[in-house]
């Protein structure tokens, strides 16, 4: 591999005689694609559009970004599979992908066997937010609170089957199998008011849409699902450190190729999107989000989080009744 960005591929001889030999088109030989299956204007669309503007001053090409809405993610999803293995269509995905195959047994291409993960782009920590007046100070006090009330309070989400909803019911599994009632909404913002009057008790959600009604003291931070403290709220604890041990829940973002994409197409890819990640004003804009970058992830990493992450979602898909 080899060019001025150290972002090209080099030709690759096919055949042992220099006269027949046909060399590897260099890539990317033409604009990149991202396929985001998530609707416009959204926060994935925001992040994937901030990659890609990036991404196109590192590469030779323009990157852009192409919305594919339809069943879930099914339909952006499926078109990425079936595209061509040549580096130009990707996809920008999400922790919706690593439930895919437990929630729809029947899909028409295999989430795992049909791509090939090259970047994770960053990390946004769900956030544990309750009503103000719940009688709780802290986890270890709604905990209990519920336990000792079975059934009597509910918790909000953006959705059956969503990361809200999973990250959810991880949170009440891990601590002890809570009952608590299931509200689903459309949508956080729909579930919002809700919370905000008391009519639910908690809503486990990333932190950017309730954010504003903590700071002014309508709404209580009880933990954060990341592995460790955001710098953005250094006070809030981890749920793990508040008295759940090994509970981490988190959105994330990752690109992606078809499965057969040649190796060298995949590890370009990777060091172009690493070395966006690596800059600080990119850091910056995506933290204003709450997401949490990963500059760094290689594709080999990637595919092993994104195994993990399948792990850890059945069993919860299960508990909820929602495994094919």
């Amino acid at each position: 591999m080899a060019s001025a960005a150290g972002l090209m591929l080099s030709p690759l001889a096919t055949t042992p005689s220099p006269a027949t030999a046909q060399p590897a088109p260099a890539w990317p030989n033409q604009p990149v694609r991202l396929i985001v299956p998530f609707a416009a204007g959204g926060p994935t669309d925001v992040a994937a559009r901030m990659l890609a503007e990036d991404l196109g001053k590192v590469l030779p090409q323009r990157c852009l970004v192409e919305n594919r809405t339809g069943a879930g993610v099914v339909v952006g999803t499926e078109f990425v599979a079936k595209a061509p293995k040549d580096g130009h269509t990707l996809l920008y995905t999400t922790i919706a992908h690593s439930v895919l195959r437990p929630l729809f047994p029947q899909l028409p291409f295999d989430p795992v066997a049909d791509f090939a993960p090259a970047a994770l782009i960053g990390q946004v920590p769900m956030v544990l937010f309750v009503n103000k007046n719940l009688p709780v100070k802290n986890l270890q006090e709604l905990i209990a609170l519920f336990r000792d009330n079975p059934g009597k309070y509910s918790y909000a989400s953006s959705g059956i089957g969503g990361a809200v909803h999973l990250a959810s019911e991880l949170f009440l599994s891990m601590a002890g199998n809570l009952k608590v009632q299931h509200v689903p909404y459309r949508g956080s913002s729909a579930a919002m008011p809700d919370l905000l009057s008391g009519n639910v008790a908690m809503l486990i959600d990333v932190g950017t849409g309730a954010m504003p009604y903590v700071e002014r003291g309508e709404l209580r931070v009880l933990g954060l699902g990341a592995p460790e403290r955001s710098p953005v709220a250094p006070e809030v604890p981890t749920i793990h450190e508040a008295g759940v041990p090994g509970y981490e829940a988190y959105s994330w973002h990752m690109l992606m190729a078809p499965a057969g994409t040649p190796e060298p197409i995949v590890t370009a890819l990777n060091a172009a999107v690493n070395k966006v990640t690596g800059q600080e004003p990119f850091q910056r804009r995506l933290l204003d989000m709450a997401m949490q970058v990963r500059p760094s992830s290689t594709p080999a990493e990637c595919t092993r989080f994104l195994a993990s992450e399948t792990e850890k979602w059945e069993p919860v898909l299960r508990r909820v009744g929602m495994s094919g």
